[in-house]
Order: C-alpha cells, then sequence, then structure tokens
C-alpha cells in the first residue's frame, strides 16, 4: 500500500444532513422494447437502472444499486443507505415522485410498533412503521408542457412544513426542495462511463460487467474525483473529491490508491 494512502476511519459513518435519491436510466445489451419476455436469456437485458443515494452538501456516492426499477431494489438502496448512515436520519430527505420511496424510507428510518392485542376476533394487525418526529422527506415534483420542464413544486411526505423549512435553512448547498444535485452526478456518471451514454455503440452487452463498470465509476468518484465546486474542509487551495468534502480523506486519491485499499480493515 503506498505510503501516503490516507483515510480517516474514524468519520465512518459520514455526518450526512442531506440526501438526494434518484434513478439513471441505460440498458445492456438491447432496448427494451427489442426483448421478449418469453425468452429466458432476455431476462438479464433491456432496461437498467441505477438506483443512486447522494450526500448532497458533500456530493458523496452513499450507497448504488444496480438493476430493474422495481420497488424491492429502491427499498434496498434505502436500506443500505440508513445502514451507512447507522440508522440516524439525516435533515432532509429528497427524491423524485417514484412511488416506491415513501415506503422504503418509512421502512428504513421509521419507528416499528408492533399493535396490542384487541381481544376481537379476526386476524390481528401486524407491526407497522410510522415516521419518528425527525424524519423529513419531500418529493419534487416537475409540469411539463410539450417535453420541457416549466414548473417545480415539491410535496411534503414526512415532517411538516416548518421543518422542511428549517432544513433548507441549515444545509450549506439547497435553498429550495430539489434533486438537482443527484441529476447533476447523473450527467457526470454519463461522462466517466461511456456505458451509461444514451446514444453510443458503446453500451454494455454484459449484465454482470455492467454491474460491476457501475460500481467502479460511482464509488471511485467519491475519492478520485474533483468536484470543482467544492472546497476543502481546511480552506487550502486545490483539488477536493468529495471524500474530501466529507472529511473522510486528505487529499485527492489515484485510482492505484483506490483499489489497493483493503475492504476489511484489521486493527
Amino acid at each position: 500500500m503506498p505510503k501516503n494512502f490516507t483515510t480517516n476511519l474514524s468519520l465512518f459513518p459520514p455526518n450526512t444532513q442531506e440526501i438526494q435519491l434518484d434513478e439513471k436510466w441505460d440498458f445492456v445489451r438491447k432496448k427494451q422494447k427489442n426483448c421478449d419476455e418469453n425468452n429466458p436469456a432476455d431476462a438479464r437485458c433491456g432496461d437498467n437502472w441505477d438506483h443512486v443515494a447522494l450526500d448532497a452538501e458533500h456530493k458523496l456516492v452513499l450507497e448504488v444499486v444496480n438493476g430493474k426499477r422495481t420497488e424491492e431494489n429502491t427499498e434496498l438502496l434505502v436500506q443500505k443507505t440508513a445502514e451507512r448512515l447507522g440508522n440516524k436520519a439525516p435533515r432532509l430527505i429528497t427524491s423524485d415522485e417514484w412511488r416506491a420511496y415513501e415506503n422504503a424510507i418509512l421502512e428504513a428510518f421509521g419507528e416499528r410498533r408492533v399493535p396490542l392485542p384487541t381481544g376481537l376476533r379476526g386476524r390481528p394487525r401486524g407491526p407497522f412503521f410510522v415516521p419518528t418526529p425527525e424524519l423529513v422527506y419531500a418529493t419534487v415534483h416537475k409540469t411539463r408542457e410539450n417535453g420541457r420542464v416549466t414548473k417545480i413544486d415539491y410535496r411534503t411526505v414526512f415532517g411538516t412544513e416548518a421543518q422542511v423549512q428549517a432544513a433548507l435553512a441549515e444545509s450549506s448547498c439547497s435553498r429550495k426542495v430539489n434533486t438537482s444535485f443527484i441529476e447533476r452526478q447523473n450527467g457526470t456518471d454519463r461522462n466517466r462511463c461511456s456505458r451509461k451514454v444514451r446514444k453510443s455503440y458503446c453500451f454494455s452487452k454484459d449484465w454482470d460487467v455492467h454491474r460491476a463498470a457501475t460500481c467502479l465509476s460511482l464509488y471511485s468518484y467519491n475519492f478520485c474525483w474533483s468536484v470543482r465546486t467544492l472546497r476543502r474542509p481546511d480552506g487550502r487551495p486545490g483539488p477536493c473529491s468529495p471524500a474530501m468534502s466529507a472529511g473522510l480523506a486528505d487529499h485527492l486519491w489515484t485510482l492505484h490508491e483506490w483499489l489497493a485499499m483493503p475492504v476489511c480493515q484489521l486493527e
């Protein structure tokens, strides 16, 4: 391992206060309209989605789930994100209006309750989740005309309007409810990984290779990519990666350093 290889393991989980969730479309081998649902070989072809959770303030990719756009993959994304954050709800969560997010966020960051027996006949109610007082989640609604966005609103799903405004007042990057940072990261990833370009001959031909390339691109971005709009926490000039902004690294890593980092840290 290189001698200058440094990371601050004591800062895990990262101090994330604002999460943005989104799904980015791409495809493997051929587009979904050309797949035959009766052909088992086409089950690993067609539309594919990167489900991504982003720390909006530090531009840090927290979690990635690659696969079909399903409720199961959405739940997996949110659950793994919660685990990375020590199951502590951030100050604000925002997403688009994909219906699977609401239940996934409630189960990951909410409070599980088991109803008491009622003594009445019939099947008893099973365990359920309720939002905690600190859980704040809002969705972005875009109005389109002729294919262009003409208006952007939002809806508060969990929490109150006062909590949303308080979270925005404390945010270092957002002044309104938005998903612009995760959408910008989607564009960056398409630029970094030619497999994700919308119209290209470079699209993936193998499902497993595509998933591996997705993880390589998105996770190396955290440590090896300099983000122009980020500044180092210590105020010094120079390039700053999302990991540096979040305090997880003290310099911009090379790809070799990142690949050489042990998966398991031994004390």
